[in-house]
């Protein structure tokens, strides 16, 4: 019957009747299929339900129907929510040597690159034929100077780390 229902109102034949027939005693669908004299109206009535939760639904007789379960997502969300185990104090503290460790090696890089940028910009500033302007002069004699003071420092500190046999 309610197929011909369909059929006369769509002019089409009802295509999910599979999917209904699944469905239709399934505990999620139950409560949305209302009858005639069961008429389920998504207003509140303010005062019936003033001492119950929001979270439960009433028919019209006052008995508290089934509440709707979780949907399929919505669990599979719960269920792939990491569990955090408790981290001892010497985990913790591994963990934090080995990102200082980290960090002293990127701050060596990052060094290592700028010297490496600013001997690359002297090399271009010696080579250059023409001659060199102001700023490019300047900008040679401090690069040079820079240099010195770190090959001295470098010799300095190298001196000092030469161990004698006794």
């Amino acid at each position: 019957m309610a197929q011909e229902i369909y059929f006369n109102d769509h002019k089409q034949k009802f295509t999910m009747e599979h999917a209904w027939l699944e469905l239709r005693y399934d505990q999620k669908w139950l409560g949305a299929s209302t009858t005639k004299d069961k008429v389920k109206s998504k207003r509140r009535k303010v005062d019936s339900q003033t001492a119950q939760s929001s979270s439960s639904v009433q028919d019209g007789h006052g008995e508290e129907a089934m509440t709707r379960p979780v949907g399929v997502k919505a669990a599979k969300g719960k269920g792939k929510k990491p569990v955090r185990k408790q981290a001892t104090l010497e985990e913790e503290e591994k963990e934090r040597m080995e990102l200082k460790n980290i960090w002293e090696i990127k701050q060596a890089d990052f060094a290592n690159k700028q010297t490496l940028n600013k001997q690359k910009l002297l090399d271009s500033l010696v080579t250059k034929t023409e001659p060199l302007t102001e700023l490019e002069s300047a900008l040679k004699i401090k690069l040079i100077t820079e240099f010195l003071v770190t090959l001295t420092e470098e010799e300095d500190t190298s001196m000092w780390s030469i161990s004698f046999p006794t």
